[in-house]
Parts: C-alpha cells; sequence; structure tokens
C-alpha cells in the first residue's frame, strides 16, 4: 500500500490539527511544514518529525510531497492551492476555500487543468450522526419537509481575535458566520439542498473587530421549505451547535454530534438504537475553545480524500461542492449590507 507524503501550508492551530489526522492515517506521512516565520512551524516540525521549509514555495517544488493541506488564514488560501496545481500536487485545503467566489473559481479551475485533485476541509459531514440524517432526508422519511435551521452560540474571548487576522475582511473574510458557523452552513446546504433566497443581518456587538460576531438569517430552499441560521461567537459562555430538520412525517435535532430528537411517524426498527447510541455528546467541542475540537473528523475528511484520489472516485467535497458554503455566506453579507433579500440563480 502507497503512503502519501503530505506537506502541510501553515504552522498555526489548524495545522497542529492537520498534522495529528495525517499521523492517525496508516497510509499517510507528515512529509513537512512550512509557516510564516514565528517559529512554530519548527516547533511541529519537531513534534512530528519531519522537514521545515522556508515557503511553500519550497515545498511545492519537492518531489518528496504528494499532497498538500492549506491551513494559512483564510484570505491566503488561493495562490498556494493554484501553485500546488501547477507544481502536480493535490490540495486539501481547510475551510473556506477562500474568502471571494473569484478566488475560489481560480483555484478549482488551476486544478481541473493541472488534472489533480482539489478538495475541502468539512469534518463535521464526517459525523455518524449526519450519515444517518442525510440518510432519513434522502428516503423522505420527513414527508414533507416545512423547516430547517442551523444555531452556533458559540464564545470567543478577546483574547482570541489578538491574532491579527482574525476577525479582518481582508484575511478572514468575515466573522463569525464566515469563520465558526460556516462548518453548519455546509451541512445544511448538504442536507436541504440548494437556497432560493435568504434575507440576513449581521452586527458587531460583543468584540471590538472589524467584521460581525453575530449574524442570523430568514431561508427559503428551492423545496419550498423555510429555514434560518444563526451563528455567534459573542454568545457566553458558549452552547453546543445545533440543527434541526422537521416535516410532516418527522423531526430530528441535534447537538453536536448527539440526537436530541429523533422521532418519525413511522417508525423503523433502528430508531430506538439512534437515540440510545448517540444520546450523549461525544466531544464535538469548539464552543468556547478552539482548540477543544477533536482530530478525529479531519483524519476521516483527510481519509476520504487520499481514497477518492486512490481510485479517481469523486471526492463528496470537492472544489465545487466546498464553494457552495461560501456562497451563501457571502450572499448573506450582501444582504445585510444592502438591506435587501438576496435571490439564488
Amino acid at each position: 500500500m502507497r503512503t502519501w507524503n503530505f506537506g502541510i501550508i501553515g504552522a498555526g492551530m489548524v495545522a497542529d490539527f492537520h498534522a495529528r489526522s495525517i499521523q492517525h492515517i496508516s497510509n499517510a506521512h507528515v512529509a513537512g511544514i512550512c509557516g510564516a516565520g514565528s517559529g512554530r512551524a519548527e516547533a511541529l516540525a519537531r513534534q512530528y518529525n519531519c522537514r521545515v521549509y522556508p515557503d511553500y514555495h519550497a515545498m511545492l517544488r519537492s518531489p518528496e510531497i504528494d499532497m498538500v493541506t492549506i491551513a494559512t488564514p483564510s484570505g491566503m488560501h488561493m495562490e498556494p492551492a493554484v501553485e500546488a496545481a501547477l507544481q502536480g500536487k493535490h490540495v486539501l485545503c481547510e475551510k473556506p476555500l477562500d474568502i471571494s467566489l473569484e478566488r475560489i473559481d481560480t483555484m478549482i479551475a488551476a486544478h481541473a487543468k493541472a488534472g489533480t485533485r482539489l478538495g475541502g476541509i468539512f469534518n463535521y459531514r464526517f459525523t455518524g450522526t449526519v450519515h444517518l440524517l442525510k440518510d432519513a432526508v434522502e428516503k423522505g422519511r420527513f414527508g414533507t419537509i416545512t423547516f430547517a435551521s442551523i444555531d452556533v452560540p458559540w464564545w470567543r474571548s478577546a483574547e482570541y481575535y489578538q491574532h491579527k487576522w482574525r476577525g479582518t475582511l481582508a484575511l478572514d473574510g468575515g466573522g463569525a458566520m464566515m469563520n465558526q458557523t460556516i462548518h453548519m452552513v455546509d451541512l445544511l446546504q448538504y442536507l436541504m439542498g440548494p437556497i432560493d433566497s435568504l434575507h440576513a443581518y449581521t452586527a458587531t456587538l460583543g468584540h471590538h473587530i472589524e467584521a460581525e460576531d453575530t449574524a442570523t438569517a430568514i431561508l427559503r430552499f428551492k423545496n419550498k421549505a423555510l429555514g434560518s441560521v444563526y451563528g455567534s461567537t459573542a454568545s457566553f459562555p458558549g452552547q453546543l451547535r445545533r440543527i434541526t430538520i422537521t416535516g410532516t412525517k418527522g423531526t430530528v435535532i441535534l447537538e453536536d454530534n448527539s440526537v436530541k430528537v429523533w422521532q418519525f411517524a413511522e417508525e423503523t426498527g433502528e430508531d430506538a438504537q439512534i437515540r440510545t447510541q448517540y444520546a450523549t455528546t461525544d466531544g464535538g467541542g469548539g464552543a468556547s475553545n478552539p482548540s477543544a475540537i477533536p482530530f478525529e473528523l479531519h483524519a476521516k475528511n483527510i481519509a476520504a480524500f487520499i481514497a477518492a484520489v486512490e481510485t479517481g472516485k469523486p471526492f463528496e467535497i470537492d472544489g465545487k461542492e466546498a464553494r457552495k458554503a461560501v456562497e451563501i455566506v457571502l450572499a448573506m453579507y450582501t444582504s445585510a449590507k444592502e438591506n435587501r433579500s438576496f435571490q439564488f440563480t
């Protein structure tokens, strides 16, 4: 079995998640890390016994590197992703893929031209409860779905925003919605399908940052269901993220990775087992401490990407799929800024 040598571009907290995840995968190896000169890359390289590259240009020219993960600030994803394509390297990029659709489309086009793979990291998709919920939706168990919502009432301290790029429009691309809630935005569109229109509001109420720390929107999906989005980093002390889907024949509510409600008009033999097995939260984390998020879901995300490359099969979260959540978040920003409903084409 081939071992895939990974380079990690970036040396912050998320880069450590990537390194731990890769180390956890039997056919993957952390071969190199590059940072921005802070010394963190050297520390991670010692921890994972790998090479430090002076910059991503040198890393991408190295024949030792097969794939790279990108864990830089969000607004700095495009440049290494495009160069990686030119060097024939596959790329798995942390969410969001980038902060504008134009930059994302450039990434997608570069890899399509090179014949390399571009994938996104939306690790929440790899929970057992999400797989079960997706299956219930696809089997029509909800009857006519009438409403779906996501809630991310999280907390981030003032110290969290001391990192110069966090909460900025140039490098973070936004605040609580683009950085934190985007995971759940991805799940919402993954489960419910495309959105027809939305009307959003954003505000900066609890932090001294350029971007929003609180945002909300009302939605209408293409399937005619209604919905809502709420995300914040100004909700002390931070509560579990939640997704609700309800319809004429069923309701499901998930909090982090646990089942709070799993009720259908037509029960199956598995329903009681699901309610029991997933009754308690298994450590989804992140409500108040971003470093508390477990790495195992990242590992599943990365392993699925490797499998897609090896088999030639489509990757579930390819560039076009990872783009969708960013498009929704940017539509929310446009709606809030212009105080109007946003209509998707």
